[in-house]
């Protein structure tokens, strides 16, 4: 009874403030609320500015040019040096900047994962939406595709797709990557647009006789983009890990002296006994960057879901 009666005083406040204010609060400023007051979305956010900020500033912060190669005296085959005056991390295996390849890293590593993520999101959406817009055979025959694209491992089909490239480059990358990710949008969102289609406001613009395209535009599918939203946050942690993995596997660019993660990892492995720091740092910042992203993703799912508004 005490914990009941406990948690009615709290409501009864909380509601004291909102008529004090004399206006109410929107799902979307309660959860920017609390996501300002959650440790776990604080932290991803930080994770998240930090990388952002080293990748746009990369050309400003880096020491030197990542592809330069510098004559290191102390620089062989069965030794590369870590402490070099001048290298803030050392050199490579070539003589390059450690240091500064790791920040124009950064810089490539969010140029994939953000355009692959949006592409994915822009082309699963318009498949999603006419999906649960218009339902029947239009609904059946799209998601049907999304249902085979779903039956193959995300991976592997990332794998399959950079293989057909008779070159690869960074666009390949993005290309698999973004393919791999549209099923996933396409499939939350059409979801999202059958559930606000049995709504109320929906329902109640259909019975004012509002055309169908309207209610989609201005009715089902603003409603229906939070998850979706979210979602692309998650994605991004999975897309720039994907990203590295197809770099790593050499499907990804092989444009020499490119500063990429993936490809980072890729080029260290002759040289772990050597120097392993060439493959830990890359595989830190790889693993750092998409805990960022996942942290934020699902500190913001928590907040826009309304079961867990107080």
């Amino acid at each position: 009874m005490t914990g009941l009666a406990e948690y009615k005083k709290e409501r009864l406040d909380g509601l004291a403030e909102v008529a004090a204010e004399g206006r109410g609060t929107s799902l979307l400023v309660d959860a920017l609320r609390r996501l300002s007051r959650n440790p776990v979305a604080i932290i991803g956010a930080v994770i998240i500015l930090l990388f952002v900020l080293l990748a746009l500033l990369a050309p400003l912060i880096a020491p030197n040019d990542p592809t330069r190669q510098f004559d290191v005296p102390e620089l062989r085959a069965d030794h590369i040096p870590d402490s070099v005056p001048g290298f803030v991390l050392g050199v490579d295996q070539l003589g390059r900047d450690f240091f500064s390849r790791l920040l124009y890293g950064a810089q490539q590593t969010l140029i994939v994962g953000v355009l692959a993520t949006l592409s994915g999101l822009v082309v699963g959406a318009v498949i999603g939406g006419l999906a649960g817009a218009f339902g029947g055979w239009v609904d059946a025959v799209l998601m049907r595709l999304v249902d085979i694209m779903l039956a193959l491992p995300s991976l592997l089909l990332a794998i399959s797709l950079a293989a057909l490239a008779e070159r690869p480059s960074q666009w390949t990358v993005i290309t698999a990557v973004a393919v791999v990710s549209v099923p996933v949008f396409a499939r939350l969102l059409r979801g999202a647009m059958l559930a606000q289609r049995e709504s109320d406001h929906v329902l109640a613009a259909r019975a004012l006789g509002v055309k169908q395209h309207v209610i989609v535009l201005r009715h089902m599918l603003p409603n229906s983009l939070s998850p979706v939203l979210v979602q692309g946050t998650l994605t991004l942690a999975t897309a720039i890990i994907d990203a590295a993995a197809l770099s790593f596997l050499g499907l990804g660019d092989q444009t020499i002296g490119r500063a990429e993660w993936g490809l980072m990892l890729a080029q260290s492995q002759r040289y772990l006994e050597i120097r392993p720091e060439l493959a830990m740092y890359p595989a830190f910042a790889i693993i750092i960057v998409a805990l960022g992203f996942t942290l934020l993703g699902e500190a913001m799912r928590e907040a826009l879901d309304p079961k867990n508004r107080r």
